[in-house]
């Protein structure tokens, strides 16, 4: 049998990593764009499986929470695929994982990838939820009604009590497995994110008939070359609120000074009229999200 194993990456590795991951996909890859990144990280680990020496598979695990670990970019050479090194792989990020304290471990994976989908099925991982994006460009300010209380406000402190109590009673959270998603990565809508979130005023209320009625989480960051305001959580009663909320995040990209707003959205017809109707767009994919306990 052949000598194989895996082992940390090394900068030496890039080429022969880059060679076998520049066509994964009909538009390419992002593995050149990350790679050193990764390389570097110290919240994580880029791991390489070697053939002889060769490299010839790749994986990156990441803590996200000193309990949550998330995996991604899992490439093997084409030339190599079916000896098992997907799942030698994927084994020892789920270890590196663990000894770097995480108790839980999330990927997410494109709905169509049917041999992704197996290999961490096979391995005891559990669809949690999934979801689609959404699009849409500024609006002008004049457009967001004066004085309407039917726009969002940003959340403070006082709102917090609220704000769990709201995800707790939510029919959404749960389907989308309470995570906010960032750069495609996700992690646990807990407290101390929601406080996080909260101190950089990055939680978007909406209030209607005196009561909470929906909310957004959103963070302008740069995704893919482009800054974005990226709307990682989006929660509302009925088509209308979930309406609401993204049509005034439209009209907010001139104060933020952004150009777009993009919505990682719970694959439910709900949120898909309400962001329909105002005139999102849609990229037609749509993911997998997948989790594993690691105690």
């Amino acid at each position: 049998m052949s000598d194989r194993e895996v082992r940390p990456a090394q900068a030496a590795d890039r080429d022969a990593i880059l060679a076998f991951c520049t066509n994964t996909w009909e538009w390419g890859d992002y593995i050149d764009r990350v790679w050193d990144t990764w390389l570097q990280d110290s919240t994580g680990s880029l791991l390489v499986a070697t053939v002889e020496q060769q490299p010839v598979g790749i994986v990156h695990i990441k803590m996200l929470t000193a309990t949550d670990a998330w995996l991604q970019g899992l490439r093997v050479d084409p030339d190599f695929r079916g000896q098992g090194l997907a799942k030698m792989l994927n084994d020892a990020a789920l270890l590196e994982a663990m000894q770097r304290g995480a108790t839980y471990v999330r990927l997410t994976t494109d709905a169509t990838n049917t041999r992704s989908m197996q290999l961490v099925e096979q391995s005891f991982w559990r669809r949690i939820g999934a979801f689609v994006l959404y699009s849409a460009s500024a609006l002008p300010v004049s457009q967001r009604t004066a004085g309407s209380e039917e726009h969002t406000q940003r959340a403070t402190l006082d709102d917090l009590d609220e704000i769990i109590e709201y995800l707790n009673s939510s029919n959404n959270f749960p389907l989308v497995g309470g995570l906010y998603y960032a750069g495609f990565t996700a992690a646990p809508i807990s407290e101390e994110l929601l406080r996080a979130k909260i101190a950089e005023r990055q939680i978007y209320l909406l209030r209607r008939w005196e009561r909470l009625d929906g909310l957004a989480i959103a963070d302008v960051r740069e995704e893919s070359g482009q800054v974005r305001l990226s709307v990682g959580y989006i929660d509302g009663m009925t088509v209308e609120s979930i309406s609401l909320i993204a049509y005034d995040l439209r009209c907010l990209l001139n104060e933020l000074e952004v150009d777009q707003v993009r919505i990682y959205a719970p694959d439910i017809i709900l949120v898909r009229d309400g962001l329909s109707g105002v005139e999102y767009e849609w990229d037609g994919m749509v993911f997998y999200t997948y989790e594993r306990g690691l105690q």
